[in-house]
């Protein structure tokens, strides 16, 4: 947060920034939206991150069910349940924004159960609960997240690098829900799309490219792996533009070019609508502009 600032105050920002803090820092930045407010266009505050679990690759992923390649091993929670319920409770108690890591499909229904309980308890309000990852969703739990408006704020790349290896670490069944930019779609779910730099590439192209195609990083899965969960070009623009500038309260001011929005645009050398989607990931971006000032030239 110091480095944000001290960059905004000094006017060297060329990107917008929406920045958060842990979930347990609650009161931290409680007090300082409270002295400060919540930023402006340049530098936003207002979301905490939190975590259930771990990741995949590791096992460390809550899983109701196994690991296959490793039967006396399910993962494991990183937060408590009880203290995930008391500090999300908290946070948005105080009006603030909870942006959830889970992971395993263990740890994303216990997410979700917590959001409910939270919302019944809190009352309604527009608070745009989201849950970072949600990597393997079970199939009774994919129409949950329109009903309870929570954000799956995924990272499209994941998917063609966990997908190398994934079969053998949760099994055929599992992989079907694993990285289901479709069925959560279909689910009506407000999908988001983003990187997890530094986990993986900041490139957007990349992240279109890998929900688009699926064609995972081993080249061995040339048509997709697990392809009925590839979407289409217009969707996977739309979860990294208008549907993510939901997911940061900012769909009135940017996501989209039009009127009285921020002139923040690329041009790219191609269009993506009329390529072949395996050509997406090397499409060169010729220029960029932030609020209608040219910060970056291919030319």
């Amino acid at each position: 947060m110091d480095v944000f600032e001290r960059a905004h105050k000094q006017k060297n920002l060329i990107t917008r920034i929406y920045a958060g803090m842990m979930l347990s820092d609650w009161k931290v930045l409680n007090a300082k939206i409270a002295d400060q407010g919540r930023g402006d266009k340049w530098l936003r505050i207002g979301g905490l991150k939190e975590f259930v679990d771990g990741s995949l690759g590791s096992h460390t992923a809550a899983f109701f069910k196994p690991f296959t390649d490793s039967p006396n091993d399910s993962g494991f929670f990183i937060t408590s349940e009880s203290d995930l319920y008391i500090r999300i409770k908290s946070a948005d108690s105080a009006g603030l924004q909870v942006m959830t890591h889970a992971i395993g499909d263990k740890a994303i229904r216990t997410l979700l159960n917590i959001y409910k309980r939270v919302e019944d308890e809190n009352g309604n309000r527009d608070r745009r609960f989201r849950i970072e990852h949600a990597q393997h969703i079970t199939p009774q739990d994919f129409s949950r997240f329109a009903e309870l408006n929570v954000i799956p704020s995924v990272q499209p790349y994941h998917a063609i690098d966990d997908g190398r290896f994934a079969e053998k670490l949760i099994g055929a069944e599992r992989i079907k829900t694993t990285y289901a930019f479709g069925s959560l779609l279909s689910a009506h779910a407000r999908l988001v799309f983003g990187s997890d730099w530094f986990v993986a590439p900041p490139i957007p192209l990349y992240g279109i490219y890998a929900a688009v195609t699926r064609q995972t990083l081993d080249d061995k899965n040339p048509n997709g792996w697990v392809p009925e969960q590839k979407i289409s070009v217009e969707d996977a623009l739309k979860c990294y533009t208008i549907r993510a500038a939901y997911a940061s309260f900012e769909e009135n001011i940017k996501g989209s070019i039009e009127p009285g929005k921020l002139a923040d645009f690329v041009i790219l050398e191609k269009n993506l609508f009329e390529i072949d989607p395996s050509e997406i990931r090397e499409v060169k971006v010729i220029t960029t502009t932030v609020g209608g000032n040219l910060v970056y030239s291919n030319n």
